[in-house]
């Protein structure tokens, strides 16, 4: 992998066909790894875009650049990592895809600066849903149950000593089973074993309910993202039916925002990973609404 410096950050990533100039960027989730997009590849790639596949902050081999960098997993950084990346690159206005993680990273770095996409993909997440004290039902809570083991120090002990078992359970349980065979798991597990990869993941769940402080190098953008702007640029989200962990109603308010044309793609049984479970539907989608 190619790898480019940040303000924080060496961001490991791969780029494929780098001579087009229809540039797409595909953010992967938690926990999962750039191996995530494999199958979605060939078909953006055959249509002629450049598609740019980085790793987040603490999954290898991306890394920080200095020791006495908080390992923050806070939702604002995400988006300013990519914000920070796409500038890196100098790319102008590139597609952004993200699923789980990589959505909110995508969102984010859209309410952050607007300017800085022509579209917008969202996979088994919604737009506006940074705050702490946004309405949870209790079967969302319940879906919701590693984010608050996590804010306990069982929860946390578990997660250091098997952080592998603990990811494969939400593999397991998030999505019909059959999908991924353990091999693939292995693979994918490998960007895990990044040391950053414990404290930004504890870090990201504590901080997002308010159990741990935040980076104040984002506090700013925490507060901006309270209260995310309206999106003015094409948008789609699509949604496994059978999503484990994301409620399709907990999506339902995206629509709202969307000021530009929203699409909406809710896959039949299909899970919390389409982009692993359907990669062929996902990147039909993705071509049709990238070329409309």
């Amino acid at each position: 992998m190619a790898s480019v410096e940040t303000s924080v950050l060496r961001i490991a990533y791969d780029d494929h066909q780098s001579a087009s100039s229809k540039v797409v960027i595909l953010l992967h989730g938690w926990p999962d790894s750039p191996r995530t997009w494999h199958g979605v590849l060939p078909g953006l790639l055959s249509a002629g875009y450049r598609v740019i596949v980085p790793a987040l902050r603490g999954f290898a081999p991306t890394t920080f650049l200095h020791a006495h960098t908080p390992r923050s997993g806070q939702l604002a950084a995400l988006g300013r990592d990519l914000l920070e990346f796409i500038n890196a690159l100098k790319l102008k206005k590139p597609a952004l895809v993200g699923h789980d993680w990589g959505a909110r990273a995508v969102t984010n770095a859209y309410a952050l600066m607007p300017e800085i996409a022509s579209h917008l993909v969202l996979l088994s997440v919604g737009y506006g849903t940074n705050n702490p004290s946004q309405p949870l039902s209790m079967e969302q809570a319940r879906r919701y149950w590693y984010h608050w083991y996590m804010a306990t120090e069982r929860g946390q002990a578990e997660v250091a000593r098997n952080r592998r078992a603990f990811a494969q359970t939400m593999w397991d349980t998030w999505s019909p089973s059959g999908w991924y065979n353990d091999e693939e798991f292995a693979k994918t597990a490998k960007a895990f074993d990044n040391p950053d990869w414990l404290p930004v993941t504890l870090h990201s769940y504590q901080h997002r309910w308010g159990h741990a402080p935040g980076d104040p190098a984002y506090a700013q953008d925490d507060l901006a993202l309270q209260n995310p702007p309206d999106i003015h640029i094409p948008t789609m989200l699509i949604h496994g039916e059978a999503d484990g962990v994301t409620l399709l109603s907990s999506t339902d308010q995206t629509e709202r925002f969307c000021k530009a044309g929203y699409r909406r793609h809710v896959l039949p049984g299909v899970g919390h990973f389409p982009q692993r479970e359907a990669p062929e539907l996902v990147s039909r989608h993705l071509i049709e609404f990238l070329a409309g």
